[in-house]
C-alpha cells in the first residue's frame, strides 16, 4: 500500500465510528427492553414476543439485499444517516404510542415494521464502513476494539432501560431518540478512504445476485454466515427473557435489564481480551468451539431457576459469541474486495441480523407449542448439532489457520 493510500486513515475516524455505533446500539438495546416489556405486559403470551422479532424481520429479509447494492452505489454514511433518522422517527411514534394507546399491541408492531426497514439499510451501511477507515492489517484488531465498545452499549443499554423503564416511557424513547440522531450525524462527517463504486450496466438484481454468488463461490465465508445463523436462529434464549424474568426467575423489569446484560458482559470482558491478544492461530477450530459453547450455555441457562446461575450462563453464552462474530466478521471483511462490501455485508446481515428477529419469532413460537424451558433447551441441543455438521460441510472454514490465509488487497 502506497505512503497516500496510508496517510488518509486516522485514528480519529475509527474512535468516531466507534462513538457512532455505541449510541446507536445503545438505543436498540434502551428501546428493545421497553417494547418487549410492555407488549408481553399487554398480550401475556410467548408469541406476542415472538411477533415483535417477525415484526422486524420480514421487512430486513425484503430490504437488507437491496440496501447493499445502494451501499455499493452511493455513499455509505450518507445511507447510514438516513437510515439513523429513520430509526429516530420510530422511536418517537413508540413515545406518542406509549403516552397514548398504551393497552393496544397492535400500533406497536406496525412501527417495528418500519423500524426493522430502517435497520435493513443501516446494518449494510454501516458494517461496510470499518474497513475504509482502517489498514487492512489493523482490521481484526480494530473490529475487536469496536466490539468492545458494542459489547459496552449492550451491557448497559438493557440495564438502563430497565432502570428508566420505571421513570416511565419519556426518559427511555428519549434517550433513543438522541443517541440514534447522534450516530447518524456523527457518520455523515467520517473521513477515510472514500470508495467510488465501479460502472456498471447491470440491473439491480444482477448486482444483487452477484452478492450472493461471491457469498456462496468462497466455502470460508458461506461456512462462517450460515454457522453463526444457525446458532443465533436456534438459540434465541434472550427473546424469551421476559418471560424468565417474570414468571420462572421472578426478579421483575430491573432484573430482566441485568438478564439482558449479562451475555454483553461476558461479550465485553471477551472484546477487551480479543483486543489486547487478538486470535492469531487456529481460527477456524476456535469459531467452531466457541459456537459449540454457545449451544451448551443455552441449555444451562433453559434449565436453570437459580438466578446467578442463569446470569452465569448468559455470561457464558456472551462471552463464547462474541468470540464467534469477531472471527466472522473478520473473515468476512478481509475475504471480500471493495466493490463487493455493501452487498456482502447485507448477505451477511440477511443471514446473522436479520436472524436475530427471526430467531425471536422462532423462539416464541416454540415456546408457545413446546414450553418455554423446553424450548431453549432444544434450540441449545440444535446448536451444537449444527456444529458437527457444519465442521463436515464446510471443511476449508475448519483448516483456516490465520487470517491471512483468506484476506484480498484493498483497491487503490
Amino acid at each position: 500500500m502506497s505512503d497516500t493510500a496510508t496517510s488518509i486513515y486516522r485514528e480519529r475516524d475509527l474512535n468516531l465510528f466507534v462513538g457512532a455505533r455505541f449510541l446507536s446500539t445503545l438505543a436498540i438495546q434502551v428501546q428493545s427492553v421497553a417494547i418487549g416489556w410492555q407488549i408481553y405486559e399487554m398480550e401475556r403470551t410467548a408469541l406476542a414476543l415472538g411477533l415483535v422479532g417477525l415484526c422486524q424481520f420480514l421487512p430486513m429479509f425484503l430490504l437488507t439485499l437491496p440496501a447493499g447494492d445502494i451501499t455499493d452505489r452511493f455513499n455509505q454514511r450518507r445511507v447510514y444517516s438516513l437510515s439513523a433518522a429513520l430509526q429516530a422517527a420510530c422511536s418517537a411514534l413508540f413515545l406518542a404510542l406509549s403516552l397514548f394507546h398504551p393497552d393496544d399491541a397492535w400500533p406497536f408492531y406496525i412501527v417495528l415494521v418500519l423500524f426493522g426497514a430502517a435497520r435493513g439499510f443501516a446494518g449494510p451501511s454501516g458494517s461496510s464502513l470499518l474497513p475504509f477507515l482502517v489498514p487492512p492489517e489493523k482490521l481484526a484488531k480494530s473490529m475487536a476494539f469496536s466490539s468492545s465498545f458494542f459489547t459496552a452499549a449492550v451491557i448497559s443499554g438493557p440495564a438502563i432501560g430497565g432502570f428508566l423503564y420505571a421513570l416511565g416511557p419519556v426518559p427511555v424513547y428519549a434517550l433513543c431518540i438522541t443517541g440514534f440522531l447522534g450516530a447518524g450525524v456523527i457518520v455523515a462527517r467520517l473521513g477515510g478512504r472514500r470508495f467510488k463504486p465501479e460502472a456498471t450496466e447491470a440491473s439491480r438484481y444482477e448486482r444483487v445476485a452477484e452478492g450472493v454468488r461471491f457469498v456462496r463461490s468462497r466455502p470460508v465465508v458461506l461456512g462462517a454466515i450460515s454457522l453463526d445463523l444457525f446458532a443465533v436462529l436456534l438459540g434465541g434464549a434472550t427473546a424469551l427473557l421476559p418471560i424468565f424474568a417474570r414468571d420462572i426467575l421472578h426478579v421483575g423489569p430491573v432484573g430482566l435489564g441485568f438478564l439482558r446484560s449479562a451475555p454483553a458482559v461476558g461479550a465485553f470482558a471477551t472484546a477487551f481480551y480479543l483486543t489486547h491478544w487478538p486470535i492469531r492461530q487456529h481460527v477456524g477450530s476456535v469459531m467452531f468451539a466457541s459456537v459449540a459453547i454457545f449451544g451448551l450455555a443455552t441449555i444451562v441457562f433453559g434449565l436453570s431457576s437459580w438466578f446467578p446461575l442463569s446470569l452465569l450462563a448468559l455470561f457464558v453464552l456472551g462471552a463464547s459469541d462474541m468470540v464467534s462474530v469477531n472471527i466472522r466478521a473478520s473473515l468476512i471483511q478481509l475475504a471480500t474486495p471493495d466493490t463487493m462490501r455493501g452487498r456482502v455485508s447485507s448477505v451477511s446481515m440477511l443471514f446473522i441480523g436479520a436472524s436475530n428477529e427471526l430467531g425471536e419469532f422462532e423462539s416464541g413460537t416454540t415456546a408457545a407449542l413446546l414450553g418455554t424451558v423446553p424450548a431453549v433447551v432444544a434450540g441449545g441441543v440444535g446448536t451444537l448439532l449444527v456444529v458437527g455438521l457444519w465442521m463436515k460441510l464446510f471443511p476449508p472454514l475448519l483448516r483456516v489457520n490465520k487470517f491471512s490465509d483468506v484476506a484480498v488487497p484493498p483497491s487503490r
